[in-house]
């Protein structure tokens, strides 16, 4: 294949385009339709969906387009949203809104400037613009300051829907990377990181002939391949170590709450993994695994950041 030929075939066609933005349109109704989006059965449906019609429409191309659209991941956004209105957090200190899929908030840290998925503002302070003086953004003009930034509640959203046992290191570094980057500048800054997980990610070689196939769970060690079991133990560990921080103590890689939200996708339905014994039943997790999954659980995510803040900042901020 020549050059020009592997560049364009990096491109999806008009009629692939067009099919994939009405994948798009349908993610934005349910978006707008938010009363779905109050458990996270339906986040993990939708989310699997608009994956899988993307691939059967245009292989590795359709998969790369929607997952950089980031309009799957924004299902979540909804999730985490109604999770904080549950929690008693005033509507309107929420951004972007509820239903709402732009808009989102840009702070500044110490090595660069990053939107955040969802931010909830306190009532009580208004932006400043600063001139930054240290890090390397110094002498950026940084329209909220550093007194609200550091006040602000931030939860960011990620996912890894391809091999997981791949991308394990390089997704400990980039979790740890980005609490660094806003700690450093404002170290009493809350942050939570909600991260979807599947229990196997695509069949690569499936995807590629436009067919949303799961890899099997490897339950025998072949070589150097670790174990389904084994590679989740491993993301389990890793996030239980960047998960807990305690500010006082200068951990500023860490982030105050960390949620691991593990599913299987390949199953009809999709089935979530509230607990550590539902997983080593299922013989995903060894039968002796000493990790603590119990601390990166959904049900207590939203609630314990929100204690978090109010303990670091006092209570009705988010009224």
């Amino acid at each position: 294949m020549t050059s020009v030929a592997k560049q364009a075939s990096k491109y999806l066609t008009k009629k692939q385009k067009a099919q994939i933005d009405e994948v798009k349109a349908k993610i934005r109704a349910r978006i707008r339709a938010s009363k779905e989006f109050d458990s996270l059965q339906a986040a993990v449906n939708g989310f699997k969906f608009s994956l899988s019609q993307a691939i059967r429409i245009a292989g590795v191309k359709g998969k790369d387009s929607i997952i950089k659209s980031q309009e799957p991941i924004k299902l979540f956004h909804e999730v985490i949203k109604s999770e904080l209105i549950k929690h008693g957090v005033n509507p309107e200190l929420i951004m972007p809104p509820i239903d709402t899929y732009t808009n989102e908030k840009k702070l500044y840290g110490f090595i660069k400037d990053k939107t955040q998925d969802v931010c909830v503002l306190p009532n009580n302070c208004t932006q400043t613009t600063e001139i930054i003086d240290e890090g390397m953004l110094v002498g950026q003009k940084d329209p909220n300051g550093s007194y609200l930034t550091e006040r602000i509640l931030a939860i960011n959203v990620r996912s890894q829907m391809s091999s997981i046992a791949k991308n394990d290191d390089t997704i400990g570094e980039r979790t740890f990377a980005e609490t660094m980057n806003l700690h450093l500048r404002c170290p009493r800054m809350v942050l939570g990181e909600l991260f979807v997980l599947p229990v196997t990610g695509f069949n690569m070689a499936e995807v590629k002939k436009n067919n949303p196939v799961f890899e099997k769970i490897k339950y025998e060690k072949t070589g150097r391949t670790k174990t389904t079991a084994e590679t989740l133990e491993n993301y389990i560990n890793s996030f239980s170590f960047l998960n807990e921080r305690n500010y006082r103590r200068g951990e500023d890689y860490k982030y105050e709450r960390v949620c691991l939200l593990i599913a299987d996708f390949s199953r009809r339905p999709i089935k979530i993994y509230h607990t550590k014994r539902e997983l080593i039943a299922d013989g995903i997790l060894p039968k002796n695994s000493k990790c603590a999954f119990n601390k990166l659980r959904f049900s207590t995510f939203v609630g314990d950041l929100l204690r978090i803040y109010d303990a670091r900042f006092g209570k009705g901020k988010f009224k």
